[in-house]
């Protein structure tokens, strides 16, 4: 009997030493992934603002966009996604947590994508019926609630007007479809509603 409970203590004592070797191991994972995470995410934003990306971005695109801090989180929180998976592998636990976390991930890509497009389809296919049909061409002009000015292009997405104040408004063209709009014809006596 006695060699049986000093054989239990000593199995017990195996195995808490090793799940608490395992836990400290992880834990000496996730903190150097941490830190390397964030090293390398400072370099990579020090590099990448040397070659000033976001003005050459800026310059080919015309948009003001910080694609350097977007590199540089989407790196950092990668590095920190793979040291966690190796903590995680270290207790045993990798495959169930990395199952999960993928499925996670899959889950907000899906629903991203869903969001994203909502809107666009719409407008895509307004825009399709606006050029199909011919209602409004580039260079009428056209007041459409409150707003009133040229048209200066019709793509598939929206419709963009110029005001005589100079300012440039962008209608979604799925808006345009649904709603009434006025266009005005040569002199603004001779006025022409329309709704499509």
């Amino acid at each position: 009997m006695a060699g049986t409970i000093a054989n239990t203590v000593d199995f017990l004592k195996l195995i808490f030493s090793e799940v608490f070797t395992r836990l400290i191991i992880a834990i000496v994972v996730v903190l150097l992934g941490f830190i390397l995470g964030r090293i390398v995410g400072r370099l990579i934003q020090k590099a990448l603002h040397e070659v000033e990306l976001n003005n050459l971005i800026k310059k080919a695109t015309g948009i003001n966009f910080s694609v350097e801090q977007i590199l540089t989180t989407f790196i950092t929180y990668l590095i920190y996604f793979i040291f966690i998976v190796i903590a995680l592998e270290r207790l045993n636990i990798g495959a169930i947590a990395f199952n999960i976390l993928a499925g996670g991930v899959i889950a907000i890509i899906i629903l991203s994508v869903f969001l994203g497009i909502k809107d666009f389809i719409p407008n895509m296919i307004s825009g399709i019926f606006i050029h199909q049909k011919k209602f409004i061409d580039e260079g009428d002009d056209i007041r459409f609630d409150d707003v009133e000015g040229k048209v200066v292009n019709i793509n598939l997405v929206e419709t963009r007007i110029v005001t005589k104040s100079g300012d440039l408004i962008y209608i979604p063209n799925s808006l345009l479809v649904k709603s009434k709009f006025i266009k005005l014809k040569g002199n603004k006596n001779k006025i022409t509603s329309k709704h499509l």
